[in-house]
């Protein structure tokens, strides 16, 4: 079997829920740095490995994959356990919609391509970027918050999912922004909390990166 590779930026929440993933999963993979802010995502090299120029990018048993949700995915349906997936269809559902409230609302909207974009286009600087950031933040939060159980330490019964895995990156990313009142969100901060003792989530942090230490 070839070598696992996943090739992305350390602080790159796509990357970090990709690496939670893995580690959930226990396979064995190299880390392969692409530095965002310096642009390595549009170098030749990389754009050979997937064409849109973004990460991660993981090659795992011969194939090479370039969306982080196809990734993990692809990991649930070839490694069983643990399931990130409930067996209950509605239990299930609820995961999905969980995790797409920042998969496709929160994340696409504060990530490095789009707060580039609204730096060229539309001339904001940092103090516009980050109220920008914090706005969609607070608005998924607010969702998510309401959605959350209010006790427990998972976001769905009594193991990790597709939602704490995207969850916990999020936060990450939140944490980032003092102007955001977390406290505001007691459900999100208890579960991240429990989710930050877990291994394979403490090894896939970006601060655990070799590449952290390169910053």
């Amino acid at each position: 079997m070839s070598e696992t590779i996943l090739y992305g930026y350390w602080r790159s929440s796509a990357t970090y829920r990709t690496r939670i993933a893995l580690n959930l999963k226990g396979v064995s993979y190299k880390t392969v740095g692409v530095h965002l802010l310096k642009n390595e995502n549009t170098s030749p090299e990389h754009l050979a490995r997937h064409p849109s120029g973004r990460v991660p990018i993981l090659e795992i048993d011969g194939h090479r994959i370039g969306q982080s949700m196809a990734m993990i995915d692809y990991l649930d349906e070839t490694r069983s356990n643990p399931p990130l997936l409930p067996k209950d269809p509605a239990a299930r559902a609820h995961v999905r919609d969980l995790k797409d409230q920042i998969v496709a609302d929160i994340h696409p909207l504060n990530n490095t391509s789009t707060l580039a974009r609204l730096r060229s286009q539309f001339g904001a600087d940092d103090a516009a970027i980050a109220e920008w950031y914090s706005h969609w933040i607070v608005r998924g939060f607010t969702v998510l918050e309401h959605m959350l159980p209010s006790k427990g330490g998972f976001s769905v019964a009594d193991s990790p999912t597709l939602a704490d895995i995207v969850l916990v990156p999020q936060v990450t990313n939140a944490r980032r922004y003092p102007q955001i009142d977390l406290n505001q969100f007691p459900n999100i901060l208890r579960i991240d909390t429990a989710l930050r003792e877990i291994r394979a989530f403490v090894d896939a942090a970006p601060e655990n990166q070799p590449e952290a230490k390169q910053a």
